[in-house]
């Protein structure tokens, strides 16, 4: 089986994720792509300008922390990758022709996207021969869209989980491949539920694999008729989560 990955380039959460999976799945990664963790549209100021009037400057200077930490401990998903001989590249624009078809040159089976913030379209999503696999940090369909952990918190939800599916043209839509759930700590930060959100996540996504390469992988269709939807939060999103008890760090 070859793989590859298109992830954002985040070096707080994500060098941990793939350290778990490359730990097992090094020799079947064809290459690990960054891309940058911007939405559409977005530039760097425009995206620390919304997060600042979302959350506030104590969450900026928490975030710059984190940040920080992550550079003078050198973590950063290129060094996870060097770490386990696997090819790493950066990559602007996922669905540009030209890299679809470097993709296409690659003959791979499976595409997962981590964290990706741009949408897939059809060509991309063709091009592996098994599919595209997305991981969310929720129980799809419930908690589609944008950061669903910070919802979940947000809403009191005593329990969260992780869902690996076969990506379509919808949002958090598909075949889902497996899911998992996990208990919510009353009293635990975002920043420390996101941790062991990803190390869930990394877990399953080794399960999936193995499943494919057994051949005993059984996708189950998603209830589209069920669950929610949410969008980036609001400032009154962001007092309803700290009324909770709950802190971004």
């Amino acid at each position: 089986m070859k793989l590859a990955f298109l992830a954002a380039a985040d070096p707080i959460y994500l060098p941990n994720f793939f350290e778990i999976v490359l730990g097992d799945f090094a020799a079947q990664t064809d290459c690990v792509y960054s891309v940058p963790p911007l939405y559409k549209g977005q530039t760097p100021v425009r995206a620390a300008w919304r997060y600042y009037q979302t959350f506030g400057a104590t969450a900026v200077v928490g975030l710059l922390k984190q940040l920080v930490a992550a550079q003078v401990a050198r973590n950063s998903i290129k060094r996870v990758c060097a770490r386990h001989g696997v090819s790493h590249a950066v990559v602007r624009d996922v669905n540009a022709a030209e890299f679809v078809a470097e993709l296409a040159s690659r003959q791979l089976d499976v595409i997962i996207s981590v964290s990706c913030p741009q949408i897939f379209k059809r060509p991309l999503l063709e091009t592996p021969a098994v599919g595209c696999l997305n991981i969310h940090g929720a129980l799809l369909p419930h908690y589609r869209g944008i950061m669903p952990s910070f919802w979940m918190l947000a809403n009191r939800e005593r329990h969260a989980g992780v869902t690996v599916y076969f990506m379509n043209e919808e949002i958090d839509a598909g075949d889902v491949a497996e899911q998992r759930a996990f208990e919510i700590f009353p009293t635990e930060t975002l920043d420390g539920f996101l941790r062991r959100s990803k190390a869930a996540a990394a877990e399953v996504l080794l399960d999936v694999l193995r499943s494919i390469e057994r051949g005993t992988l059984a996708p189950a269709p998603m209830d589209m008729t069920k669950g929610s939807y949410y969008s980036w939060p609001d400032v009154e999103a962001v007092r309803k989560f700290r009324a909770t008890g709950h802190r971004l760090w």
